[in-house]
């Protein structure tokens, strides 16, 4: 009998286990899941969230809005300065009687694009024209930290501020006028130093044609922008060749040139990838040109 019911309790357990439940099995990843996992940070999120979230940002374009404002005195003082590159400032003559501006760039200069940015990293795309007219339409930009201040201290000492932009003429001028009235930018009554791209005054999306127009009429004593572009021409080349345009404008910069930090976007980009030998591989050729040492 005791084997007997060894047997049965042998065959009840085997019952038992025929009727267990199997072990369930993970489930297959969702398509979203599958696409989060698959696609690769967007190259300008730290770059946006820098600009957006950090104090870091705010601290350094605070820095340079002040310096380039205690600035404006000396500038003001000696009717022999010059803020124009040096070959624009011999087609300049006589510009020491002329009355005091500073020109500015908007695009993160005066103004923060970075909700632009922002929707494109959110979008998993980059610049494109439409997506950037619907943004400039909106005329809803902020002012960069400390830019307002610095407006204000070159109004009270009656310098003018000549808005030199490569935003364009055609169709996004009214919006930018707009967008600076809103934040409380000085403009004049009929907007004329308001200087976008395809303006007939200076074409070019180089901007050597506007400061002339500019020059003509008052003595510059400060460039303020984001990119070298908005300092001097011909800065589309490779990396050592704006290195030596720069170079004899060492002693300028924090005096009469004043240049805001911008990682998401810029000339600097394109002069990287000048030497790439097609589109398709520039990432791995900028990343090439990464120092290690």
């Amino acid at each position: 009998m005791p084997l007997l019911r060894n047997a049965l309790a042998v065959l009840g357990l085997a019952l038992l286990g025929g009727c267990a439940v199997a072990p369930e099995r993970a489930a297959a990843p969702t398509a979203a899941a599958q696409a989060t996992t698959a696609t690769p940070a967007h190259d300008n999120l730290n770059a946006t969230l820098w600009m957006q979230g950090s104090v870091e940002y705010s601290a350094v374009t605070l820095q340079v809005f002040r310096q380039a404002c205690a600035a404006l005195d000396a500038a003001l003082a000696d009717p022999r300065w010059s803020a124009l590159p040096v070959p624009e400032q011999r087609h300049a003559g006589g510009f020491e009687s002329r009355p005091p501006a500073v020109i500015a760039d908007l695009d993160e200069t005066l103004i923060d694009n970075s909700p632009y940015q922002a929707r494109r990293v959110v979008a998993g795309g980059s610049y494109d024209p439409d997506s950037w007219r619907a943004w400039v339409a909106e005329a809803d930009a902020r002012a960069v930290p400390g830019a307002l201040e610095f407006a204000r201290c070159a109004q009270e000492r009656g310098v003018a501020l000549v808005y030199v932009s490569n935003r364009k003429h055609e169709g996004e001028r009214a919006a930018t006028i707009a967008n600076l009235q809103a934040l409380g930018f000085p403009l004049d009554d009929s907007h004329a130093l308001v200087l976008l791209r395809g303006d007939s005054r200076g074409p070019d999306r180089e901007k050597g044609t506007r400061r002339a127009w500019v020059a003509q009429r008052y003595r510059v004593l400060q460039l303020l922008g984001d990119n070298l572009g908005d300092f001097l021409d011909g800065v589309d080349a490779a990396p050592a060749a704006r290195v030596a345009m720069t170079d004899r404008y060492q002693d300028w910069w924090g005096e009469r040139w004043f240049m805001l930090p911008n990682p998401s976007y810029g000339s600097w980009e394109d002069a990287l990838s000048v030497d790439c030998a097609s589109p398709d591989d520039r990432a791995a050729c900028k990343r090439a040109q990464l120092r290690l040492q």
